[in-house]
């Protein structure tokens, strides 16, 4: 590889929300690389810094250029310059999109297990969430969509509004086109708005791609707010940066209206420069963080059938955090995390956070480099075979 990712990056004592634990603990839990970013996207900061000041910013043109050429030649979806909005991140989006398209008291429908941070988005706000419970199967260790329940949800005159996770965190799931053009017919029979929260998409297997629900048809592509951003794909979380992608004219100015007055429609000195590079010097750099994430995510997957039978991968073909069930050992992966935490300091997240039904499971952050990885699972068995010999 031409980019080094074995590289062991000491983040300890650098205010990281990751790595401020204690010493001897060991973090396998948010959403955070453990990766240097693009060096294309330092070089972009540095110059910015070199400059000495730090005003106000305006939304250039290269942003929106670099923005919808990248979605034009990744994902074959043409978006046009109009549509899109800066803003601080996806979920003061979703939050905004939340206040601004629904009433209080209205009905949100979201697909559980998922982020638990939507539920704040909804719950904070007087409305409320209708859960649409994703189906797990135990044999082949994968999720699908209840439709069924989905409708009846979607049907009730209260529903206002979806949160669509595609694809999918934490399980993994890159919903196909046929699934997402059902999520489209049924929410335009119910009118009810679809919220895309995309910003995984670009993380995904190596062969593996994924289908924005902006692009499915007409139908999906007016009826949607679609949430975007680099900050996932290069480890640029700290600058707060994203970008909310709306063809239809009506919601684009309730939600423009939204961001503005919540304060969050306004860049930070460097999260339009790094934002730019990202997407117009960085994928060669992404290619092979790909590739090395599904190294990394292969080697659990052969350590937990060999090492730990009673622990199951799910099945799932995007982002670098893998969601594990744990049943064949405990019901309450909250004991478990905690369990493993105290004897081991390997610090997991418990499944329970992500609301549904997720308390026999656990998620893994397997972006750092592969040593790390082969040190977590070796805490990971420690751990386990204490807890299942307590």
């Amino acid at each position: 590889m031409k980019y080094n990712f074995d590289q062991i990056n000491n983040r300890r004592n650098t205010n990281s929300l990751k790595w401020d634990i204690g010493e001897h603990e060991f973090p396998m839990w948010v959403a955070d690389m453990d990766f240097q970013t693009a060096p294309a996207v330092t070089q972009a900061i540095q110059k910015r810094a070199e400059s000495g000041i730090f005003g106000y910013n305006i939304v250039p043109d290269n942003w929106y250029d670099a923005i919808t050429g990248w979605w034009e030649k990744r994902h074959q979806t043409h978006f046009q310059k109009e549509w899109l909005i800066f803003c601080t991140g996806v979920i003061p989006a979703i939050t905004t999109a939340v206040q601004r398209l629904t009433n209080v008291g209205d009905n949100v429908v979201i697909q559980t297990p998922v982020y638990d941070i939507f539920f704040h988005s909804v719950e904070n706000h007087g409305r409320h969430v209708l859960e649409n419970a994703l189906h797990y199967d135990e044999q082949t260790h994968e999720y699908s969509m209840d439709f069924e329940d989905l409708e009846e949800k979607l049907a009730d005159p209260l529903t206002t509004m979806m949160i669509l996770c595609n694809p999918q965190n934490p399980v993994g799931k890159i919903w196909t086109k046929e699934e997402l053009v059902r999520i489209g017919n049924l929410c335009k029979k119910y009118h009810v708005t679809v919220v895309a929260d995309e910003i995984h998409c670009d993380i995904t297997e190596p062969g593996k791609s994924y289908v924005p629900f902006i692009s499915v048809n007409e139908e999906c592509r007016e009826n949607c707010v679609t949430c975007i951003s680099a900050t996932k794909a290069f480890n640029i979380a700290g600058l707060q940066s994203s970008a909310v992608v709306i063809p239809d004219e009506m919601l684009r100015q309730k939600m423009e209206r939204g961001l503005n007055s919540n304060e969050v429609a306004e860049p930070n000195c460097f999260a339009i420069d790094s934002v730019i590079a990202a997407f117009t010097q960085g994928e060669e750099w992404l290619e092979e963080l790909r590739e090395y994430i599904s190294g990394n995510r292969k080697l659990v997957a052969e350590y937990l059938e060999k090492e730990i039978p009673e622990i199951s991968l799910v099945k799932g073909d995007c982002t670098y955090l893998l969601w594990i069930d744990c049943s064949g050992v405990t019901k309450n992966a909250d004991e478990l995390c905690q369990f493993i935490r105290s004897k081991t300091g390997l610090y997991l997240t418990a499944g329970s956070q992500y609301r549904g039904v997720s308390k026999a499971f656990i998620r893994m952050n397997v972006a750092c480099p592969k040593v790390q990885v082969e040190h977590s699972l070796g805490l990971f068995k420690d751990g386990i075979i204490g807890f299942m010999h307590q």
